[in-house]
C-alpha cells in the first residue's frame, strides 16, 4: 500500500509542468544539495523533491495522512455506556432484575436448585467465588448449590428471600453487572428466627438471546448480623 501511493505521488509530480525551474534531475548549484529523483524513505533529503510540484505533492500526502487519521479514529470509536440509549439501558437493568428476582423466589413449587441455576449459561465456564474459594466449571458450582439447599435450605421454614438496592452498570449492549444484597429470614426446624445475609456482585452476559452470569462473588454476612443498606 505504501508503495503505491509513493508511485503515484510521484507520478502525479511528473505530470506538473515546472515554471523556470532547472530540471529536478540536474544538480542544483550555489551551495544547495543535490536531490535524487528517486525516493529514499529513511533520509530528510528523500523528502525534499527540487520540483515545482512539490507543494502540491506535500498537500496531496497531507490529505491521504487525515483521511487515515480519521479512518482510524471511527474505527476505534468507544462503544459504552455513553452509546447505548438510556431507554435500552433501563430495559436492560429491568430484565437482568427480573431474571434474578425470579429466580429466587422460594415461594415458588418445583426445584429451587434448578430455578437458580437457569440464571448460568447451560455450558461452559461459570467463574464463582465464595467463602474463600473459587470454582469455575457449571457442574462444580451446582454441586456447590445443591449441597447447600440439601442442608440448608430444606431446614429453613417459611423463607423469603429479599434484595436489597440492585445497582445494574449497564457496561454494553450485551454486558452488565449487578451489585447487590440479600437478606433470607426463616424458621429454623426448632422455630427460632434466623436470617442468612449477605453482598453479591455477577457479571451478565447476553448469550444465544439470553442473559446469563459469567463472573460473580459471593460474601456472606456474620450469623445473625444484619446488613446494611448503604446508598
Amino acid at each position: 500500500m505504501l508503495i503505491a501511493r509513493v508511485q503515484a505521488l510521484h507520478a502525479l509530480r511528473q505530470t506538473v509542468s515546472p515554471r523556470n525551474e532547472p530540471d529536478a534531475s540536474q544538480s542544483v548549484q550555489k551551495g544547495r544539495q543535490r536531490v535524487s529523483p528517486q525516493l529514499d524513505m529513511g533520509t530528510n533529503a528523500a523528502r525534499r523533491l527540487a520540483s515545482p510540484a512539490m507543494p502540491l505533492v506535500r498537500r496531496v500526502r497531507r490529505a491521504i495522512g487525515l483521511v487515515s487519521v480519521a479512518g482510524a479514529a471511527g474505527a476505534c470509536a468507544p462503544s459504552g455506556p455513553a452509546t447505548i440509549p438510556p431507554a435500552q439501558r433501563a430495559a436492560i437493568a429491568d430484565t437482568i432484575k427480573t431474571l434474578i428476582t425470579n429466580a429466587y423466589d422460594l415461594s415458588k413449587p418445583g426445584d429451587p436448585v434448578k430455578r437458580l441455576m437457569s440464571l448460568y449459561p447451560p455450558a461452559g465456564p461459570v467463574i464463582s467465588a465464595s467463602g474463600g474459594q473459587v470454582s469455575t466449571s457449571r457442574d462444580t458450582l451446582e454441586a456447590g448449590i445443591r449441597a447447600f439447599w440439601d442442608n440448608v435450605g430444606t431446614n429453613m421454614h417459611n423463607p423469603k428471600w429479599t434484595w436489597g438496592p440492585m445497582r445494574v452498570d449497564v457496561l454494553a449492549p450485551d454486558a452488565a453487572v449487578v451489585t447487590t444484597t440479600y437478606r433470607v429470614p426463616h424458621l429454623t426446624p426448632a422455630g427460632v428466627p434466623h436470617v442468612i445475609a449477605g453482598a453479591w456482585t455477577a457479571v451478565f452476559q447476553r448469550k444465544d438471546g439470553r442473559w446469563v452470569i459469567v463472573q460473580e462473588h459471593l460474601s456472606d454476612s456474620p450469623i445473625n448480623t444484619p446488613i446494611e443498606h448503604r446508598s
